[in-house]
């Protein structure tokens, strides 16, 4: 990959042309941006060796064929040339694998799920090395961060310290948005009832700029948040100070919250309900529904109902066919009832009903604490 002076030079090169551009993605302050960074310029630098020649070839041919060039070759009869065909076939194709093999390697190496195993360019990451994690989540039209670590929240406002792995958990109150902080690493997208990642390292103190790469309506162009780099003490009296604000964040603030506004302020958290983030990833902070994970561990021990297992039969996938299509198996395995537990919490029971021949019980299954039965 390109050097540091390398890649200042490349910026200096087209500093003119760009004046009145923010170069933060040419030259970021986290290691994943540098290394995104680096392949933009290699590949705007390997596609110029072909696009550069031929601009140039066709104002030199322009020139000396022109009309008023009585000296220029005239050769009607000419039509073939194999080292021309040669020229003109193989630059391209071994630009093209050049291409290809960097992005081979650099979309592995930049994977976002892949955790980290360096801090900059000269530093590996130490394999007992802590990391932070940060969960983000999307509302309409703000951004909301929980650090499960230090028990606090913010809104609009995120911190992290230099040098210090950061995983980020990614996940939407709604609609599709994308997390991206141009400094740090590239946009992830979030997305309701799903968990994206994000492996990410912050070198450089200061305040940087994050927002949503991904339209989302009114309230979209309001939708960003400042990025807080800072040495470990500077992240230390950050944490000091939400904490000092004293505002708990629990399933009934986080429904108020989740309400579209535009243009909210900054909003610190000092303590947060440490399920919360789950709840808000399986789509259940109202204790009314059912999560889906819930949903998902019912469907895959027998539904709760005819319907349920006729979904979750066995299918033979190398040969087509609809789901259904199989007789009922002689073993019934099904839900019979969901109800809440004495303490308030989520748990299950499995009724041993005489009516069925056979019921399978799974102590694992949590469900809606509102009762409910079904059966055959």
């Amino acid at each position: 990959m390109l050097s540091r002076f390398v890649r200042g030079a490349a910026v200096a090169s087209i500093l003119p042309l760009l004046a009145g551009c923010n170069l933060v993605v040419i030259d970021p302050s986290g290691d994943i941006a540098s290394q995104q960074s680096d392949l933009i310029i290699v590949s705007t630098i390997l596609m110029l060796l072909i696009i550069v020649p031929v601009m140039a070839l066709t104002v030199f041919f322009a020139w000396k064929y022109r009309q008023g060039n009585k000296d220029a070759e005239y050769d009607p009869e000419w039509h073939h040339s194999t080292k021309l065909e040669v020229v003109i076939w193989a630059a391209p194709l071994v630009i093209i694998i050049a291409l290809g093999a960097i992005t081979w390697v650099t979309t592995h190496t930049l994977d976002p799920y892949r955790p980290l195993d360096r801090i900059d360019a000269e530093r590996p990451l130490a394999k007992d090395a802590e990391h932070m994690v940060i969960e983000v989540v999307s509302l309409d039209w703000k951004w909301l961060f929980l650090y499960p670590e230090q028990g606090i929240a913010t809104i609009n406002e995120l911190a992290a310290p230099v040098d210090t792995p950061i995983e980020f958990r990614i996940t939407s109150s709604g609609i599709m948005n994308s997390f991206f902080i141009p400094a740090l690493a590239g946009q992830i997208y979030s997305m309701a009832g799903m968990e994206t990642k994000l492996h990410a390292v912050i070198n450089e103190e200061g305040v940087f700029d994050g927002f949503s790469g991904n339209y989302s309506g009114e309230g979209f162009s309001h939708m960003r948040f400042k990025f807080h780099g800072l040495s470990q003490d500077g992240f230390d009296a950050w944490v000091e100070d939400v904490k000092s604000d004293e505002t708990f964040l629990g399933r009934p603030q986080y429904l108020e919250l989740e309400k579209p506004s535009i243009k909210e302020p900054v909003q610190y958290y000092s303590s947060v309900d440490p399920e919360l983030y789950q709840a808000i990833l399986n789509m259940c902070v109202d204790q009314s529904k059912m999560c889906m994970n819930e949903m998902m561990y019912i469907d895959q021990n027998g539904g709760g109902g005819l319907a349920g297992i006729y979904n979750v039969m066995s299918l033979t996938y190398d040969v087509p066919q609809m789901r259904g299509s199989q007789p009922l198996p002689d073993s019934k395995s099904f839900v019979a009832t969901l109800c809440t537990a004495p303490d308030g919490g989520f748990s299950s029971e499995i009724a041993n009903l005489p009516l069925f021949d056979n019921v399978q019980e799974s102590s694992a299954m949590s469900v809606a604490p509102v009762g409910v039965s079904a059966g055959f």
